[in-house]
């Protein structure tokens, strides 16, 4: 599979720049490479090939890496973040994607304090309203940025979203129309501190459809790496 990964990644950039032109699109987009369960031995490879930026899921994962990667990458925080991991991985990491509650916003506030930095994070929504699963109800959105915008540490740039699995990508186009309706419709609002420009939904199924909806950021593993060995 490694052989693959190469041209895995040049195809994946094409569709992406494919699924531009059909939304008659000429902003960027950018690719968050999924690495988790992959080595560092294999992020540097993806670096090689033109990768900048990867995201993680687990905190754990993500310390371990981080040091043991060569390459010159950009690092992102995609999975549920606990509050007592965030002082792992906040001087590691360009963005947190999964800020979903007030607990977690007011720790990534007092450690980016204690730091001396302003940490960028998207607000998760659950944009299918799953049970179980992480962010902010679509309706309660506009009320937890609210909430959060006079943290001074935090710089809220966006949304990100999950959308419920479904057997075709086309079936996920309606989750992100929402969610690309909501990130407009909370621009408009102007919230003081608040910027509203990136996106981050679409995974290795369904990212040209979601860029044909407006993300700013796709999120892809299996595409590029092939399928997960979880025994890693």
């Amino acid at each position: 599979m490694t052989a693959q990964i190469p041209q895995n990644i040049a195809q994946v950039f094409q569709r992406m720049e494919e699924a531009k032109v059909q939304a008659g699109r000429t902003d960027t987009v950018r690719l968050i490479a999924a690495t988790k369960t992959q080595s560092p031995e294999i992020i540097d490879l993806a670096a090689q090939y033109g990768v900048k930026e990867v995201g993680e899921n687990r905190v754990q994962e993500l310390k371990d890496k981080f040091p043991a990667v060569s390459s010159d990458l950009k690092w992102h925080f995609i999975g549920q973040l606990q509050v007592n991991k965030v002082k792992y991985i906040l001087e590691q990491v360009v963005m947190i994607h999964s800020l979903d509650r007030i607990a977690l916003a007011q720790e990534i506030e007092k450690r980016a304090a204690k730091a001396g930095l302003v940490m960028p994070v998207l607000v998760q929504v659950n944009i299918g309203r799953e049970m179980g699963k992480g962010g902010v109800a679509p309706d309660e959105v506009e009320s937890f940025i609210r909430q959060i915008a006079p943290y001074e540490h935090l710089s809220v740039q966006g949304l990100m979203a999950v959308p419920p699995a479904v057997p075709e990508s086309e079936q996920a186009r309606p989750y992100f129309k929402a969610m690309r309706e909501m990130l407009l419709a909370l621009r408009d609002k102007q919230i003081p501190h608040i910027q509203m420009r990136e996106l981050s939904i679409g995974m290795s199924h369904d990212y040209e459809v979601a860029i044909q909806e407006g993300a700013t950021m796709v999120r892809v593993g299996s595409a590029i790496f092939g399928k997960r060995n979880y025994l890693v």
